[in-house]
């Protein structure tokens, strides 16, 4: 029997997708103190429930991060056939099926606000000969999913059905024997290059990514960490070349989820602008191709200490003590976006308060997240009185080490700018409101008693 145990309510979730909308609001206070633990990183939580579900045998994962995306991969994963079940606050076992074992599901998967947990399943489903159906809220079915779809074509996999321009609701059906192929990402994109490696454990023969850019190596790892036989070498200047030897029988392996580097920003750089502070954040994941926020940050002479730099469950992982600091702005370059496409929603809002012009180029990525991100940061920054520009794909904030707010931010159903203008709201000279709070449980369910934990002052539903 499968089973899937849901995680502990929470009121964040309640009106997660379509319901009324629930504002909040952020005013500044008291200096920020505290140790805080983030939720477990997002995008290694998806790949463990993926990979466990692949394996043969019991894998069991600590630290899963249960916001809603995740709980609709777990989901998924148990309508193909994998048992999964919650075990604790975190803790959860998967007994897996193996590679091609999966089974056709009963219903559509919703994936909800998850453009991760979609496209990756697209191409985990791809490798065994079945239909199955994906879904997630309006939001991201205003995403596009070509990008997926036109690889795993090449690979023999059917669309049987799609919204215009290849959106969901997608259907798709595996073919009884896929083609290995190679492959050359149009885009950075840890999500295309993983859906073809998943599919890819289907095929016989060597399927190969190239990356011109290399981003997040999540998938890589947890393949290796699984048994599969993967090799990494370097393409170009910044690219890599990813080459799995497909059919292999995965072997079950414990994961321990290392805290959320893009869930980490949010007290990190609340702690940078908000005066007195001194936060440390514990067991942040150090993956280079994650870190492009840290890396910015000290650019822009943030105070950040790196303690107990170690390894946990074949990641690295360490304590960064984080104090109030005088910023100044940077030029970031486009090849550093792959390392921190989920940060500049923050990193906009700590150019705000920096002194000097921040130019971060090559954002177009930002366009097609869970809302046209580098719009809506835009005009976030300018309801709040902070000056900025569009310039082709480049944003540039002026920053004039403070910042007005009192502005209304459009939140766009998306969870990063939610969190991203509260905590503008923590550091500016009036309160900062955002319209909708619902969303901030897809990825970080705790962030309002977290921060509050610190000392911040958020409310929600405030009166109009």
């Amino acid at each position: 029997m499968t089973t899937t145990a849901s995680a502990p309510t929470n009121p964040s979730a309640a009106h997660g997708h379509g319901g009324t909308p629930r504002p909040a609001r952020a005013r500044a206070g008291k200096a920020l103190k505290g140790f805080v633990r983030v939720p477990g990183d997002k995008s290694v939580s998806h790949r463990a429930l993926i990979f466990g579900a692949l394996a043969i045998g019991e894998t069991r994962i600590s630290g899963l991060l249960e916001g809603e995306d995740v709980l609709n991969t777990a989901k998924a994963c148990a309508a193909l056939g994998a048992q999964v079940e919650r075990l604790g606050e975190g803790e959860w076992r998967v007994e897996g099926v193996g590679v091609g074992g999966l089974a056709t599901p009963a219903e559509p998967l919703d994936f909800g606000n998850s453009g991760t947990g979609a496209r990756l399943m697209m191409g985990m489903v791809a490798g065994n000969p079945i239909i199955a159906t994906f879904d997630g809220d309006a939001s991201l079915r205003r995403r596009p999913m070509r990008r997926i779809l036109d690889p795993l074509e090449r690979m023999g996999v059917q669309v049987v059905e799609s919204a215009e321009g290849g959106r969901l609701p997608v259907t798709l059906k595996g073919p009884r024997d896929l083609v290995p192929i190679t492959y050359e990402t149009p885009v950075a994109s840890a999500q295309i290059k993983s859906a073809v490696l998943l599919a890819g454990l289907g095929a016989p023969g060597e399927t190969t990514v190239i990356e011109k850019e290399a981003s997040r190596d999540h998938t890589e790892r947890m393949l290796a960490h699984f048994g599969a036989e993967v090799t990494v070498e370097p393409y170009g200047s910044h690219g890599r070349r990813v080459t799995l030897r497909g059919r292999p029988e995965l072997k079950p392996a414990p994961i321990r989820v290392p805290a959320d580097p893009s869930s980490a920003a949010f007290p990190l750089v609340a702690a940078l602008i908000v005066p007195g502070s001194d936060v440390v954040v514990e067991g942040m994941m150090m993956n280079p191709l994650r870190v492009g926020l840290l890396t910015t940050l000290r650019e822009m002479g943030a105070e950040i200490d790196v303690l107990e730099e170690r390894i946990e469950g074949g990641e690295t992982v360490a304590d960064l003590r984080v104090r109030h600091s005088a910023l100044r702005g940077v030029d970031v370059p486009a090849e550093r976006a792959p390392s921190m496409i989920d940060e500049y929603p923050v990193l906009a809002v700590a150019a705000g308060f920096a002194r000097g012009t921040t130019r971060m180029r090559g954002l177009s990525e930002l366009r097609v997240k869970e809302s046209d991100r580098l719009a809506a940061v835009a005009d976030g920054l300018g309801a709040n009185g902070v000056a900025y520009a569009i310039e082709g794909d480049d944003l540039v904030v002026e920053g004039r080490g403070e910042v007005t707010g009192g502005g209304i931010v459009a939140t766009h159903m998306d969870h990063r700018i939610a969190m991203s203008f509260l905590v503008m709201g923590l550091a500016s000279a009036s309160p900062v409101t955002i319209d909708d709070i619902s969303f901030v449980a897809t990825s970080f369910p705790a962030f309002v008693p977290l921060m509050r934990g610190l000392g911040a002052e958020i409310e929600e539903s405030p009166a109009a």
